[in-house]
């Protein structure tokens, strides 16, 4: 059993040899009879102990080896919302292979450009999620739970700064970009359970999330299994609207969601509704309304701490409880981050007190990623100066907290994953009929934002042939919740359209 510094110790390096999976798992040896997960139904809830977890993985990563799965190779998964999913993925990783997570609603095109992007040893999947037909080889989710029974399959250790998975974002360039993190990341991901979470192994952390959404990936399940915590997540198709007494029957400590879930929870809860063991409530993916927060916790008497990050170095500004948000910050700067604010007009400056800059990560913070796969021009376009800038802008009040102002490009939010205008307009624009067409994000009532494409037709019969379109080839999460036809789009002196004036056009939604 390899050992590892205490959680507090802010300063300790990321071991020399060290295996991200191996990390993860060390409290099967501690605590080996504890329940790791529970997977809550109305009838109960299927409890998988740390041992369990950690013979399961380890059997799995045999199976791969069998496979033929060698370290450095990728192992793409197309899973659904079942335990499968975690165990793969550190699978994949204990044997030094490199998974790549991927949304389960995502198309057949979007897929094959997958493929063809990492080009994968060997695809796991459960016969649900899109796949089209491909060369490599499929493992199938009845051979997975077969190589559960294998003997256990040896750490593959190392440098801590190897690949260790790739994670899927959508870029500025139009296209999803295939993020390519070491496994250090998750020695980084240390300050936010000391700076964000504030998780020990006493808790009972439950995410709204599914098992394939990275969020839940991270937050709900690697961090509570790295401290020895109890993971809870719902099954699949679980009524949202039951969660709160879900939270209370499973004596739920902590509960981790998107602000779209916890703005659904408050419409559907009774006002004084007590969760006795919840201590707080942990939020990401998009910037949490002011409302949101005190309705939550004018009903539950519980606190909400945000946090702010991308895929690219996961969140790395947050409030907890021992910092709570002043004045809607964001909050600030986990301790052992490198974080900057760059200056506007000049980003190998650092923006001056109280002025609006760019948030930015530098080179050598250890949890961020080590690059764009196929796409060294792009990963260095991102950085000046050591600094990688991440788009979105902000202003450090006196108490050195950050306040968000806005992302100055036109990425889309689409309940937790950014999502690129032209990758949206790239792919709608080959409907036959259509002359001109723009996505943008609007807002069509406090706190709620949709997806609307915009575009100009000779026909006004494209609208049908815009949703098959997007329906076939785009993921639902980027699909435009509605569209509009217009005479014309709105222009900027340059000629280019006004995205801006599309975004306050919601009196023309239907």
């Amino acid at each position: 059993m390899q050992s590892y510094p205490d959680i507090g110790d802010i300063n300790a390096p990321c071991p020399c040899v060290f295996n991200m999976a191996e990390y993860v798992l060390a409290y099967a040896d501690i605590t080996p009879e504890k329940v790791a997960l529970s997977v809550l139904s109305n009838s109960g809830a299927r409890r998988i102990s740390y041992t369990q977890l950690k013979s399961d993985v380890l059997g799995v990563a045999q199976g791969l080896l069998d496979a033929g799965v060698e370290p450095d190779d990728r192992v793409l998964m197309r899973l659904g919302n079942t335990v499968e999913f975690p165990i793969t993925y550190l699978a994949a990783i204990a044997i030094g292979s490199v998974p790549v997570p991927t949304s389960s609603v995502l198309t057949e095109t979007e897929v094959s450009k997958i493929i063809a992007d990492i080009n994968p040893t060997v695809i796991v999947h459960d016969g649900a999620c899109a796949l089209p037909d491909t060369v490599h080889r499929v493992l199938n989710v009845e051979q997975i739970d077969a190589f559960k029974s294998n003997s256990s399959a040896a750490f593959h250790r190392g440098d801590p700064n190897r690949l260790a998975y790739i994670v899927y974002t959508s870029g500025t360039s139009g296209h999803p970009r295939a993020v390519m993190h070491a496994h250090r990341a998750i020695w980084a991901r240390r300050m936010m359970i000391r700076d964000w979470y504030d998780l020990n192994a006493e808790d009972r952390l439950l995410h709204a999330g599914a098992f394939n959404w990275t969020f839940t990936l991270g937050t709900g399940l690697m961090d509570p299994w790295s401290v020895g915590a109890t993971a809870l997540i719902p099954e699949p198709k679980f009524d949202l609207k039951l969660l709160p007494l879900l939270l209370a029957r499973h004596d739920a400590t902590l509960f981790a969601a998107a602000p779209g879930v916890i703005r659904k929870l408050n419409a559907a809860l009774p006002d004084q509704f007590r969760i006795p063991k919840l201590r707080h409530v942990l939020t990401a993916g998009e910037k949490l309304s002011p409302d949101v927060r005190s309705t939550w916790r004018m009903k539950t008497g519980v606190d909400i701490y945000e946090a702010f990050g991308m895929s690219e170095c996961s969140t790395f500004l947050s409030s907890a409880p021992h910092c709570p948000s002043a004045d809607q910050a964001l909050g600030w700067p986990q301790r052992g981050r490198r974080i900057s604010l760059r200056a506007v007009d000049d980003p190998t400056e650092e923006a001056k007190l109280g002025e609006e800059g760019i948030i930015a990560v530098h080179q050598d913070d250890p949890g961020l990623m080590l690059g764009y796969l196929n796409a060294a021009d792009e990963t260095a376009d991102r950085f000046v100066d050591g600094w990688f800038l991440t788009g979105d802008h902000a202003r450090i009040g006196e108490n050195g907290a950050y306040y968000y102002t806005g992302r100055k490009d036109d990425m889309m939010n689409a309940g937790g994953f950014r999502v690129s205008p032209i990758e949206l307009e790239h792919s709608l624009s080959q409907v036959q009929g259509v002359t001109i067409l723009a996505c943008v994000e609007v807002e069509i009532k406090a706190d709620a934002k949709i997806i609307v494409g915009f575009y100009t037709s000779a026909s006004s019969d494209i609208e049908t042939h815009l949703k098959d379109h997007a329906q076939t080839h785009l993921a639902d999460y980027k699909r435009p919740k509605a569209y509009v036809r217009l005479d014309a789009l709105p222009q900027n002196a340059n000629g280019k359209i006004n995205r801006n004036a599309l975004r306050h056009m919601k009196d023309v939604i239907t």
